[in-house]
Order: structure tokens, then C-alpha cells, then sequence
């Protein structure tokens, strides 16, 4: 697909998300169905000075390793990508699969051991990313699997996304992005230094405390599309309970109406309407992941309707999201899990959150 809006996204990626000087090295990992956006970024990355390496997944390898691997193999960390993310400057993940569901039929128990020798992957990008030395950004390349999954035919769901990235054409990519920085700066700065938080509505009641802990203003930096304020809440002061309405889904296998009761901040009990026991058995994964590692609440409001991807649906302006498991250190948060799961409440009916016995949203809007 020869397409202005792949080269404004590779373009708005390459100065503004990653910010990339001469002699960067850059990690870019995506599926063969991205390789238009791949060949834009790889000029991008030339214009700006700096060094590409591909790290391409092919379909169905990842579902073969699984099936067929030994414990060993399956405990194998890959070399090569810690490498980069160990000493490279910069990376880009083009989520870009050609098949949403492969991992579905197989055994949970060899998926799961198969995603704790990526969890060494995760830490460092974290670890890296919170202390400057790696620039990290996620987008997504539409596919026909993620436009089934979104119910829109594909040339639909690729202006859903160019749209939501604000590379459609009609704006300046540069410039809309940074009007949201200073835009959610201003709410990131009003939560500064607060402690006790209530959020309560016909889904949820929930109480935290983000004391001593920072909001961060996602802004097209790290997610493209983008638009959301988070933080690591205190890991042991989660109480209440939650409903999610929307489909929480994790590595491909979707989970409906789950419910969740914590208590000193662990998760006591878990429902859910589909799919209960795989939900129980990512929260035995280890520890940290009947644990809240980032509360978030969703900034935005152009972006009309859930696609089943969480990248792009857990900034849905009016609704605010959960992660369970590892919390980024740089909010704050010491939750430490192989778990990195986002769940997504709306609040845009009858709902408010009150910070230290004061309202600062209301029906999926902030009001101060």
C-alpha cells in the first residue's frame, strides 16, 4: 500500500515519538503485513541518521515454537532482541498480525512459560525506557485480522487509524500531538502531590491512593494512537470492585464481563462471564499480577468506538483502564509481574472520581 498517511505516520514516529539524532540504533519489530510502513520508517531512519535493524515475525512461527518447543526452548530468552534492548537507543513494535487468534487452541500452561522468557523483554524496556537510555514507541499497522476484529471493513479500519494518529491528512501531525501534551499537562500538574482517590460508578468502587506516586501524560511518545493520563497507584491500597464491560483480551484469547474484588490491593475474587478460568490462570502467573501496576484514565474523545485492540481502545476518552501485573517505574510503581494486562471501565454515565474529598471528573469528563 502506497500511502501518504504511512509516510506522515513514519515521519511524526521518527521526529516526534522517538526523537531519533545521528548514529541511533533502532529496533523495528513487525509482521511482513507492515512492510509499507516498514520501508517508510527505513527512510525515515536513513533521513535522520541513524542505524535500522529489522527484527521481522513471520505467521504461525510464534504457535509452532509453542507446540513443539522443549522446556528448554521455551524457557529461552531470545538473544538477539535483548541485545537491542539491552544497548540500542531506539525501538519501534509495529502490531501488525495477520492472525489475532493463533494462540487460542493451544495449551495455556506452554503459552504462559513461552511469555515468561519474553518477561526479561519487558523489564528491560521498562528498566531502559524509565531512565532515558531507550526511546520505545508501539503503533499499529491495519491488517484485515485487527479490521474483522473491529467489525469494519479494511478500508474502513484504516482511516479509523490514520485518523486516530492524526496522520489523515487534515492536521499537523507534529502540532496535534503537542497540543495534547500541553493539554493533559495541565491535569498531570493538578494531580500532583494528591493522595486518596474514589471512583465510583454503576461499574466500579473503587478507592486508591497514588501518594508520592506521578501521573504521566501519554501523548504520542510511547503508544501511537495516543491520549491518556497514568499512574502506578500504591500497590497494597486497592479496594473495592470493578465491572468491565468492554472484552478484556490477552494474547489473542478474549475474556467477557470480567469482575474483579480487591482487597489491600491484591485481587481476592474474579469473575467473568466467558473464558473465567483462563482469567484465573494469568492472575496465578506469579505475584505481582493479582496486583494493580497502572491505573489510567482515557483522554481520547475522537476516538469513537471499542476495536477489540487495546493499544488503540484504552484511550477511548470517558472510560478508564486497569492494568494488571508490571507497573512503569518511572509513575512510581514497584509491581513487578510476566503480566501487562489492561482492562477498560466506562465512566461516561453517572460516574465521577473524587481526589482527597474533591470531584475532578464527572461522567467521563474532568471538570477541573
Amino acid at each position: 500500500m502506497s500511502d501518504v498517511r504511512l509516510r506522515r505516520l513514519a515521519r511524526l514516529l521518527v521526529t516526534y515519538s522517538l526523537e531519533l539524532r545521528p548514529g541511533d540504533r533502532v529496533l523495528i519489530e513487525a509482521e511482513p503485513s507492515a512492510a509499507p510502513l516498514v520501508r517508510e520508517l527505513y527512510a525515515g531512519v536513513l533521513q535522520a541518521g541513524g542505524h535500522l535493524h529489522l527484527l521481522l515475525d513471520l505467521p504461525g512461527l510464534e504457535a509452532l515454537h509453542i507446540q513443539q518447543a522443549s522446556e528448554e526452548q521455551l524457557a529461552f530468552v531470545p538473544e538477539l532482541r535483548r541485545h537491542a534492548y539491552e544497548t540500542f537507543e531506539a525501538r519501534v513494535r509495529i502490531h501488525s498480525a495477520s492472525n489475532t487468534r493463533e494462540l487460542n487452541a493451544l495449551d495455556p500452561a506452554r503459552v504462559a512459560r513461552r511469555r515468561k522468557a519474553h518477561g526479561e523483554i519487558l523489564r528491560l524496556q521498562m528498566a531502559r525506557g524509565a531512565a532515558g537510555a531507550l526511546r520505545w514507541v508501539s503503533t499499529l499497522y491495519p491488517t484485515p485480522a485487527y479490521a474483522q476484529e473491529a467489525e469494519m471493513s479494511l478500508e474502513e479500519y484504516e482511516a479509523f487509524v490514520f485518523q486516530a494518529c492524526h496522520v489523515a491528512g487534515e492536521d499537523a501531525p507534529v502540532a496535534h500531538w503537542q497540543q495534547v501534551r500541553n493539554q493533559q499537562a495541565r491535569l498531570v500538574a493538578a494531580l500532583r502531590g494528591r493522595d486518596r482517590m474514589h471512583v465510583r460508578g454503576p461499574d466500579c468502587d473503587l478507592r486508591l491512593s497514588i501518594r508520592e506516586r506521578l501521573f504521566l501524560n501519554a501523548c504520542g511518545v510511547h503508544n501511537m494512537p495516543d491520549g491518556e493520563i497514568y499512574t502506578g497507584p500504591v500497590e497494597e491500597s486497592v479496594e473495592g470492585w470493578v465491572h468491565f464491560a468492554f472484552p478484556a483480551i490477552w494474547n489473542g484469547r478474549e475474556v467477557k464481563g470480567v469482575e474483579l474484588r480487591f482487597e489491600g490491593g491484591r485481587v481476592v475474587e474474579a469473575r467473568a462471564e466467558e473464558n473465567e478460568a483462563f482469567l484465573r490462570q494469568v492472575l496465578g502467573t506469579d505475584a505481582g499480577a493479582r496486583y494493580v501496576g497502572e491505573f489510567a484514565i482515557g483522554t481520547g474523545y475522537d476516538i469513537p468506538r471499542h476495536t477489540r485492540n487495546i493499544l488503540i481502545d484504552e484511550k477511548i476518552g470517558g472510560t478508564m483502564h486497569l492494568v494488571l501485573g508490571a507497573g512503569y517505574p518511572e509513575t512510581g510503581s514497584r509491581n513487578r509481574s510476566l503480566v501487562h494486562w489492561g482492562m477498560i471501565c466506562d465512566l461516561r454515565r453517572d460516574s465521577e472520581i473524587e481526589i482527597d474529598g474533591e470531584v475532578i471528573y464527572r461522567d467521563g469528563r474532568f471538570v477541573v
